[in-house]
């Protein structure tokens, strides 16, 4: 990407959001944005894979808070013509941004130091005007996502993932040239960037048009890869999901995305989970969660009660007398897996079933129950605090 690139690209305008946009708003457009336009779901469709490289370059700098500042810094200091001549510089002059950013000694460059230099070179792996891209240049990130079950989020789990990504073309070893023997690029002479012009002092540095800012020409194109080195790869690996993830959550794994280029690092690779529902539990936090049935009579004389776990045996709660339906218990140990490896709790929910067929000697007993308590109103409270003052 050249200077006057990432000087006029809006990355928010990409995503749809504000500049004042929070993270988890950028991750959340950009979630729905790369669903939408992710090359998997538009096979063929060269305009949604284009698309998706735009969505793709404008999370990696806004979803980066460090580099979203000096984004934002750089945008502030350049976007609107800045470093015009002021009061008696004798109109305007000219140097070169390369000067500026390669935070070198000089009139111009040894006054910013190394400050401006970084938010370039940090930002887009370029250490000015003469770190071109035929330097290490590490790969693309990728995203991909993954459901699983409600017991394998908790417990954790290993999937297959398959994934595509652009790598260097094995046709021609990502040299683009199909004997394999490129040569410098006469018109840039090997940085795969050209300076121009652009008005009122300034002079940019563009991608080479003649080798795309390679730095190298086939003079033989490869067939494969038509000349560009890269070629789409699809692999399939085994990736662990920890234990304890959570619905939406996005995991990274560091050196597991695209391959770099010119012996530059992998990107990562970032696993959006999705997790299923459970017919028995349910998860609050750490904490998983149950609903357990119990008699009236359990609920009115204490006793114990047997209650299910995820994966393990049951454990047995005592229910104190005069238990009220909806009471929460705890069961410590038995909810999900924390970061540090130690578990939640399981909360367990009273509930006090009422039967819907009695026998004649049930039907009796709860007569003479209805009868001994015949004089206690359990809504007499209710009433007297609905008079209000």
């Amino acid at each position: 990407m050249s200077t006057k690139d990432f000087i006029e690209k809006d990355y928010y305008k990409v995503l749809g959001v504000p500049k004042d946009a929070t993270e988890a708003e950028i991750k959340k457009a950009y979630r729905k944005l790369a669903r939408e336009f992710h090359p998997d779901a538009n096979k063929g469709n060269a305009k949604a894979e284009e698309r998706f490289k735009e969505i793709s370059e404008a999370n990696d700098v806004l979803g980066d808070p460090k580099k979203r500042k000096e984004y934002d810094e750089a945008r502030a200091l350049f976007g609107n013509g800045g470093f015009r001549p002021g009061p008696g510089a004798g109109g305007s002059f000219n140097f070169d941004l390369g000067d500026l950013f390669g935070g070198g000694g000089g009139a111009q460059g040894g006054g910013f130091g190394g400050g401006i230099g970084d938010v370039f070179g940090g930002l887009f792996n370029r250490g000015g005007a003469t770190g071109t891209r035929t330097q290490p240049r590490r790969g693309q990130d990728i995203e991909s996502e993954v459901t699983l079950s409600f017991t394998e989020a908790i417990e954790g789990a290993t999937v297959p993932l398959r994934m595509s990504s652009q790598a260097p073309c094995k046709a021609c070893s990502g040299t683009g040239d199909k004997n394999g023997t490129p040569r410098v690029c006469p018109t840039c002479v090997g940085t795969g960037q050209v300076a121009r012009g652009s008005g009122g002092g300034f002079s940019l540095t563009d991608p080479c048009p003649d080798c795309k800012g390679r730095g190298l020409i086939a003079e033989h194109p490869c067939l494969e890869c038509k000349g560009s080195g890269r070629a789409k790869s699809s692999r399939t690996m085994q990736v662990r999901i920890p234990a304890g993830v959570t619905d939406g959550q996005r995991i990274r794994l560091r050196g597991k995305g695209a391959p770099g280029e010119r012996g530059g690092p992998a990107g990562d690779l970032y696993v959006v989970v999705h997790v299923g529902d459970h017919p028995v539990f349910g998860r609050k936090g750490d904490n998983l969660t149950v609903t357990v049935p119990v008699t009236f009579a359990e609920a009115a004389l204490g006793g114990e009660v047997r209650v299910p776990t995820l994966g393990g045996p049951p454990v047995t709660l005592k229910l104190p007398a005069g238990t009220p339906n909806g009471r929460t218990m705890r069961a410590r140990g038995k909810g999900a897996v924390r970061k540090d490896g130690t578990r939640g709790d399981l909360l367990v929910t009273v509930e006090v079933s009422v039967p819907k067929d009695l026998s004649g000697k049930a039907r009796d007993a709860l007569e003479a129950y209805r009868e001994a308590t015949a004089g206690e109103d359990p809504r007499a409270e209710l009433f007297e605090a609905a008079k209000g003052d």
